[in-house]
């Protein structure tokens, strides 16, 4: 009986000196809608997201408002091919309008309803993300320090923009907007992904340019090793403050697990990149 007892004290003692690990704090940058924001969210919760910034259709986007697990940020997605959100093709806006009226979207900045811009679908609308049709916008951005994030690389399959350019996914094309509008803060989204050399080259030049991880670090888009390659070319280039997580709506289990893999990375570099850097980039 004493044996039982020393060893039931010792499992105890045990148990509370080891507890369990709980998920990794995680702040994504780029999530899109769904049909269930709750059920969408809890699983966020679940894999340690604390906070988000979400970007979809206004209307859907409006149904996060009630959101109270997980912290949100609203985004303004734009220009709206056909008036549509590529992929779910659902109306970006209820005036079935490309663009957003610049006075309106101003007074949601004031109204606390807009966090960020972004996506920006240039290269869905098959225009440069230096397209001066955006300049407008980019001026609001930068008049009210609003964060801009800015679709690159490829796309996938059956997304509804008849007029998608391959060639509009280049971060290059981003100089001439950061020449005109240097206040602005943006970020490159999946990381330029096949053009990450790139996105390396402008952020090494532009302090204020930061990117994101999603697509890239998805195992179900992006092969693992390649994955890897990225993450190594940006870390060798001194960029580990200035890259931030995201998942695009992907598997965030996977997600973590292609981070998780990399043998490089250190616990403070991953911290920075879970939260720490978004936390700066979306500092107000």
């Amino acid at each position: 009986m004493k044996t039982f007892l020393l060893l039931l004290a010792l499992a105890s003692a045990l148990t509370f000196t080891h507890p369990p690990k709980t998920p990794q704090k995680i702040f994504d940058v780029h999530l899109h809608g769904s049909k269930d924001p709750s059920l969408q969210m809890q699983a966020l919760r679940q894999a340690g997201v604390y906070k988000v910034a979400v970007s979809t259709s206004w209307d859907l986007q409006n149904t996060y408002r009630n959101t109270s697990n997980v912290q949100v940020l609203y985004g303004l997605m734009f220009p709206c091919p056909n008036g549509k959100v590529p992929y779910s093709l659902q109306p970006c806006y209820s005036s079935g309008e490309d663009w957003p009226d610049s006075k309106w979207v101003e007074q949601q900045i004031k109204d606390g309803k807009i966090d960020y811009f972004g996506e920006v679908l240039s290269q869905y609308y098959g225009i440069s993300s230096s397209d001066t049709l955006l300049f407008p916008y980019y001026k609001l951005a930068e008049k009210y320090n609003l964060p801009v994030g800015i679709h690159t690389g490829g796309a996938g399959p059956d997304h509804g923009s008849p007029n998608f350019k391959m060639e509009m996914g280049s971060p290059l094309l981003l100089t001439d907007m950061l020449a005109h509008f240097p206040k602005l803060k943006v970020w490159i989204m999946h990381s330029g992904d096949q053009h990450y050399q790139e996105t390396i080259d402008l952020m090494l030049k532009n302090k204020r340019v930061y990117s994101d991880i999603s697509v890239i670090s998805n195992p179900d888009i992006v092969p693992p090793a390649k994955f890897s390659t990225i993450m190594k070319a940006f870390l060798d280039a001194g960029l580990e403050d200035r890259i931030m997580f995201g998942t695009d709506n992907g598997n965030i289990d996977k997600v973590i697990a292609s981070i998780e893999a990399l043998g490089f990375l250190s616990e403070k570099q991953k911290s920075k990149l879970y939260y720490q850097n978004a936390e700066q980039f979306f500092k107000k």
